[in-house]
C-alpha cells in the first residue's frame, strides 16, 4: 500500500466562531492508494479529538503501532487501496 504524508499550509486566516483567528495554519494527511484517473475513487476519512492523520500502515518495520484504522484500510481490507484513494486529515490542534 503506497501511503504518503503531507501537510497543508494556508497563510489566510482562518476565522474561528469566537472571533479569533488563526494565521498561519496548516493541516497535516495521509494518502493512501492511488488516484484513479477520472479523480472519482476518492474517500476522506477524519478522527476522533485524540487521533492523528496517521490511519493505516506503518512508517517503517520498526514501528511498534500501525494506524489507528489499520484493520479497515489496506490493499483488500474494507477500504480497499487497490480500489480508492483515501485522505486521512488531521484536525487543527491535533499531532
Amino acid at each position: 500500500m503506497k501511503i504518503e504524508t503531507k501537510k497543508a499550509k494556508f497563510r489566510q486566516p482562518l476565522y474561528l466562531e469566537s472571533g479569533r483567528l488563526l494565521e498561519p495554519w496548516e493541516i497535516v494527511y495521509e494518502t493512501y492508494g492511488e488516484l484513479n484517473e477520472n479523480k472519482d475513487n476518492v474517500i476522506l476519512i477524519t478522527h476522533a479529538l485524540s487521533g492523528s492523520h496517521h490511519a493505516a500502515g506503518k512508517y517503517s518495520e520498526n514501528d511498534k503501532k500501525p494506524g489507528w484504522w489499520d484493520d479497515l484500510i489496506g490493499d483488500g481490507k474494507a477500504v480497499d487501496t487497490t480500489k480508492f484513494f483515501v485522505i486521512s486529515t488531521n484536525v487543527i490542534g491535533s499531532c
